[in-house]
């Protein structure tokens, strides 16, 4: 039996832009809460943040907005950043995604490389002067013609600088009609994202997104979460990433539930405290952050009884802590999502009714309306079930391309439209799918390929880890060895290479045993919590290099 499998649904796509679909559920939901900020208290009906939305979208048009116009956002999470992305879809504009973390070399390249013509900011952050790297990247780049800062912290203002107020003043001598005629301009077909992946090699590519690519896939993640008007959803994910403005903002606000911002950025208590204060029935984070939660010495005052269900995303989740979640945290029906900016972002995920085993070693099965396959890296061949190769993923969640790279576009989607994750994963008779790891981090030791997944969920079983990371070394003799990189448990004893071994005797082949153990404070992480394994091998051979 081949690893392939499609899923159907009784439920067809939507057809509708995002705009149109948000007015629907406006309409049904209009005095239910829609947005809560627990830092500022601000909250908003359903009414009410379409009427706020509108408010910016007739600024924008006041401000000269065409619909393809390339509008940058640049902000830790807020309510603005969801108002923004609402009033950008409801004009036209596509909306593009700048990591917070970029600095002004980094945001000069994303506004040339799409001809960004405006950039709504944050004016600061704590780690991060906004306004002074927006106006360096506007005065080198000529694509870039206006400046929106979020609030009025960013004065005296230049000329071609608006602040967030200027611009709903300004819409209001734009007539509603006109926002109107152009949401009927609009086709779900037409970009309206560009979100700009951090590959480990090269500049970063500009992954186009259609209304039809992310309404969708958010909305059929909310129907297999069986998302309703009463779910509370605490989201403490970056919206600049899928994660938070697709599993996050665009499934919540096409089933009428509401979404709870805890912070700008990701505290493990705020994120708690904010399920507990507002009566979240949803919890969103990668691995590391249920882990930072489940770590708190005061986890457990935290009133989590209004959980029910969660996403776990973003990175492989160890069994044990998907176990925790379950168990400590009241999330019974808690889904692990996997997917890639380049499939909008969920392609398999885990059901509510799927046994804890399931739940806690596999991806899941193929999201409705997408086929998933895993075929051999060399030959292209789709694999017999239980072998492991390469996932690829083919249906409406595959992006249009990468913007002005159709080389790059060539090399990820082939000729019959599956894209290439680059993961390496196997399927089960049932559909389905674990993923391996990814290919650029199988390590080959010898001439035997190790997929250190496996030696993490073992490793993960000894009581002084509180979280490991397995990477390939340079080896004389072998090629690759294998270094555990750990973090310990709050007053754990010190681990060595030595104590590993012996603690894997008799329960891993020998060439699956760590030969290094590196103990450390914390890994290297993207913005959006993915663990970057490339860089921890760079560190690790650093010090390996200076430790001769």
């Amino acid at each position: 039996m081949l690893s392939y499998t499609d899923s159907e649904s009784n439920q067809p796509l939507l057809e509708s832009t995002i705009g149109d679909h948000f007015e629907l559920t406006v309409a049904r939901f209009s005095e239910r809460d829609a947005l809560i900020e627990v830092a500022t208290g601000r909250q908003w009906t359903y009414g009410e943040l379409n009427a706020s939305v509108d408010a910016l979208a007739l600024g924008l048009l006041a401000l000269g907005i065409e619909r393809g116009d390339r509008v940058g956002i640049w902000s830790p999470n807020c309510a603005e950043w969801t108002i923004v992305q609402y009033a950008t879809a409801k004009v036209g504009a596509i909306l593009v995604n700048v990591n917070p973390a970029f600095r002004t070399v980094e945001l000069e390249y994303v506004v040339r490389q799409c001809g960004m013509r405006m950039l709504i900011s944050a004016p600061s952050d704590k780690n991060s002067d906004y306004t002074a790297m927006a106006r360096e990247a506007r005065e080198a780049c000529t694509e870039l013609q206006q400046l929106v800062f979020i609030g009025t912290d960013a004065n005296p203002v230049q000329a071609g600088e608006f602040d967030y107020l200027q611009v709903l003043d300004a819409g209001r001598d734009v007539s509603p009609l006109d926002l109107r005629d152009r949401m009927d301009e609009l086709t779900a077909h037409d970009p309206i994202n560009l979100q700009y992946t951090s590959g480990t090699t090269g500049f970063p590519k500009g992954a186009t997104l259609t209304h039809r690519n992310i309404l969708n896939n958010g909305f059929f993640i909310g129907e297999l979460l069986s998302y309703t008007e009463l779910d509370r959803v605490v989201l403490p994910v970056p919206f600049y990433h899928c994660f938070g403005m697709v599993i996050g903002n665009l499934n919540i606000y096409s089933h009428g539930a509401a979404a709870i911002i805890p912070g700008r950025g990701f505290t493990a208590s705020a994120a708690l405290q904010a399920v507990q204060d507002h009566g979240g029935t949803s919890l969103y984070g990668v691995p590391t952050m249920f882990m930072a939660e489940l770590a708190l010495p005061d986890f457990a005052d935290f009133d989590l009884s209004t959980l029910r269900t969660g996403v776990m995303a973003g990175s492989t989740c160890p069994v044990a802590v998907m176990e925790r979640v379950i168990d400590e945290m009241n999330m019974v029906d808690v889904a692990i999502c996997y997917g890639m900016t380049e499939t909008s972002p969920v392609s398999t995920m885990t059901r509510s009714d799927d046994t804890v085993a399931l739940r806690t070693s596999t991806v899941g099965r193929t999201m409705p309306h997408l086929e998933n396959k895993i075929v051999d890296p060399v030959t292209g061949s789709t694999v017999e079930r239980g072998e492991i190769g390469e996932l690829c993923t083919r249906g409406y969640s595959v992006i249009s391309g990468y913007w002005n790279e159709p080389d790059k576009t060539r090399e990820a989607i082939d000729e019959e439209g599956w894209i290439h994750t680059g993961d390496l994963a196997s399927m089960d008779a049932g559909g389905y799918i674990t993923v391996e790891g990814r290919i650029k981090d199988m390590v080959i030791r010898g001439g035997e390929n190790i997929y250190p997944r496996e030696i993490e969920e073992f490793l993960y079983r000894h009581p002084s880890i509180r979280d490991v990371q397995v990477i390939g070394v340079p080896d004389d003799k072998y090629g690759e060895e294998l270094m555990a990189c750990i973090i310990l448990e709050s007053g754990a004893d010190m681990i060595s290479a030595e104590d590993l071994a012996e603690f894997c005797r008799g329960q891993l082949a020998h060439f699956k045993v760590p030969r290094y153990a590196d103990v450390r404070d914390s890994f290297p992480m993207t913005v959006s919590g993915k663990i970057r394994k490339v860089a921890m091998r760079e560190e690790a051979i650093e010090r390996m290099l200076q430790g001769r």
